[in-house]
């Protein structure tokens, strides 16, 4: 007997209204354990403002969203990530006096701080030990993103793309096990872009986590070995299928063609 896929990501019927403006309109989709998902469309859509109700920065106006099984339509976004998910954002923000390596020991979870509690957990895990440990991991992640070079940078001192991968670091230091990924190509060289989206796909088929990607160019998505595409136009999923099915489904060019702007522009 096969067993079935657990789900990471379950959003249903979700619709986000701003006043009198349906931004997002019933917008159903899955994201399974382990699987690698594009989620594409023209400029406005709606794909960054699914990803805000997902991760808790809007509250969605009706529908759910589950992760691991469990709803998470209401919560705050810490407590989301505190589930498993982690996102970044179309622009980085980086602290840009501190090195690579400083910013990756930023964002782990449960770290010592001066709270009374904290203060007890220290007395059965040495605090030296915690810190060996975030470091050791910290050079993990730069190890996967193929950038182990650049741990004594300052990130002030990065190109846009290389700030992209120190950003996918540092939300890889949560351990996620869903990571939605807000467009990190985007103004990113096309040598870069692919080494970032071909690492991505490497971590995903090494470690099994869940990686939702928002990206506007649907020529260069198609290339990229995602395992499925869910496209949206007009705040609503148009189709979704693999790459294969995307780039021959009719509707799906007419709506990038009808599309105004470039493909290159980013989503507001």
């Amino acid at each position: 007997m096969i067993a079935l896929s657990s789900i990471a990501l379950k959003v249903d019927s979700l619709r986000k209204e701003f006043g009198g403006l349906v931004a997002v309109r019933n917008v159903t989709f899955e994201v399974e354990e382990g699987e690698f998902v594009g989620l594409i469309g023209p400029n406005g859509c709606g794909k960054s403002t699914t990803f805000n109700c997902i991760s808790g920065l809007l509250d969605q106006t009706s529908g759910s969203v589950e992760m691991f099984g469990q709803d998470v339509s209401g919560l705050r976004p810490d407590q989301i990530q505190n589930l498993g998910m982690t996102r970044t954002f179309q622009h980085t923000n980086l602290w840009r006096q501190m090195t690579v390596i400083e910013n990756l020991l930023v964002p782990p979870r449960n770290q010592f701080g001066t709270s009374f509690r904290e203060l007890l957990q220290s007395l059965f895990i040495p605090y030296g030990k915690s810190e060996e440990d975030r470091l050791t991991r910290a050079f993990e992640v730069l190890d996967q993103l193929e950038v182990p070079h650049m741990a004594n940078n300052l990130t002030s001192e990065l190109s846009g793309g290389q700030s992209k991968l120190v950003d996918i670091g540092r939300s890889m230091m949560g351990d996620p096990r869903l990571l939605l990924l807000d467009e990190p190509v985007a103004g990113v060289a096309g040598p870069l872009a692919m080494k970032i989206f071909n690492n991505l796909r490497r971590i995903v088929d090494e470690t099994g986590i869940s990686i939702l990607i928002i990206e506007h160019n649907m020529d260069f998505i198609l290339r990229q070995g995602v395992d499925r595409i869910i496209v949206m136009n007009e705040g609503q999923v148009l189709m979704q299928g693999s790459p294969d099915e995307v780039r021959s489904n009719r509707e799906v060019i007419e709506a990038y063609l009808g599309a105004a702007g470039d493909h290159r522009g980013e989503e507001e």
